[in-house]
């Protein structure tokens, strides 16, 4: 199988083939992204009508480039699979309707993807590894705790109820007068502060659902930060090593108490496995102690290369031949609408709260 992705949900335009011959491991033989972030750094974050515009003007050179990279000839392409939600409505409308009209003049199926099943699925693609496994999905847009048990079989245990985490780095280093993007900023910060300066709030800890929140703990830095203004270099540091702090302590809390549950609901999996995906997976203070936290479990920590945590095409082709293999493909996708929230199950509840309204809740 040979899949043409193509990713256009939020600030990133992508596009990849990705292969999967017989018996052997997939292989990714083409990922191109795009970033957006020149076109928003002057904003402080993403505005949905120039992302859409960039989209527009970029996209079909992004997949002839994917496709001339590949050494895959579009008639050799087996499907076409493009996020369809959730995102940016204008994004996933641009990427859609450009996979559409690519289908339907090579006479290939369509596949809408679900943006969350493809960093769900990446740990399949890049490590090989078998259902069930825990995922945590950790972005600017999303924070949740998904039981990952099959191709279209998910089950959210947790997810945020204000902020996203991505978001509360982002609007973190907004307050501190850090430049765009936030999170990359705060930790590069963070290195040479005192984490122990600050006793910022461990949001939810101690909780018996697993849910997150970053409202609190993002008051108590412009409280903290207001306190003491104005700020040196050093108060800024020492302010960002506090809240990188707290964000580890509390999300090794919530996982925790996770990896408790899968444990007591998949007791003959021998190789529990946690996943953790999204860009705020490049965090090396959060990817340390989640690895510590699965050594004492005795849980094995995936985290894929950041170019596949981060948003991708490669996961979205990669989705495509999920679905192809177990024959799931969407029979509706020439006809279906793009959706800006689209959850990964329809059993967990939808939660009440400003963590609803992300560019992709």
């Amino acid at each position: 199988m040979r899949v043409l992705g193509i990713e256009t949900s939020c600030d990133e335009t992508a596009a990849s083939v990705v292969a999967l011959d017989g018996t052997s491991a997939p292989e990714i033989l083409s990922n191109i992204v795009l970033s957006q972030i020149e076109e928003h750094a002057a904003f402080g974050g993403v505005v949905p009508e120039i992302a859409a515009r960039a989209h527009v003007e970029a996209l079909d050179g992004i997949v002839e480039a994917a496709l001339a990279d590949s050494g895959v000839a579009l008639g050799d392409i087996d499907a076409i699979a493009a996020t369809a939600g959730p995102g940016l409505v204008g994004g996933l409308i641009v990427g859609l309707m450009t996979a559409r009209a690519i289908a339907a003049a090579a006479n290939k199926p369509l596949i809408a993807i679900n943006h969350l099943e493809g960093h769900a699925l990446t740990a399949r693609l890049t490590d090989g590894l078998d259902f069930p496994y825990l995922l945590l999905l950790v972005s600017g847009g999303h924070t949740q705790i998904v039981a990952v048990r099959g191709v279209g079989d998910y089950q959210r245990w947790a997810t945020t109820i204000d902020d996203a985490l991505g978001e509360a780095f982002d609007k973190t280093a907004k307050m501190l007068g850090l430049p765009y993007p936030g999170g990359p900023n705060v930790e590069k910060t963070a290195a040479s502060g005192n984490a122990a300066r600050f006793a910022f709030p461990r949001p939810m800890k101690g909780s018996a659902q697993p849910d997150f929140s970053f409202s609190g703990l993002k008051t108590a830095v412009r409280q903290a930060a207001t306190a003491i203004a104005p700020l040196s270099d050093e108060d800024v540091a020492d302010i960002c090593a506090s809240f990188q702090a707290a964000v580890a302590d509390a999300l090794g809390d919530r996982v925790g108490r996770a990896l408790n549950r899968f444990r007591q609901e998949f007791p003959g999996k021998a190789d529990p496995a946690l996943v953790v995906a999204g860009g705020v997976a490049a965090n090396v203070t959060i990817k340390a102690t989640l690895d510590k936290l699965c050594a004492q479990a005795g849980f094995t920590f995936v985290a894929p290369p950041l170019k596949l945590c981060t948003d991708n095409a490669a996961m979205i082709a990669w989705a495509g031949i999920e679905r192809l293999r177990a024959g799931m493909a969407e029979e509706n996708a020439a006809d279906f609408v793009p959706r800006s929230r689209w959850p990964l199950d329809s059993i967990s509840a939808p939660m009440v709260g400003s963590g609803r309204r992300g560019a992709k809740a």
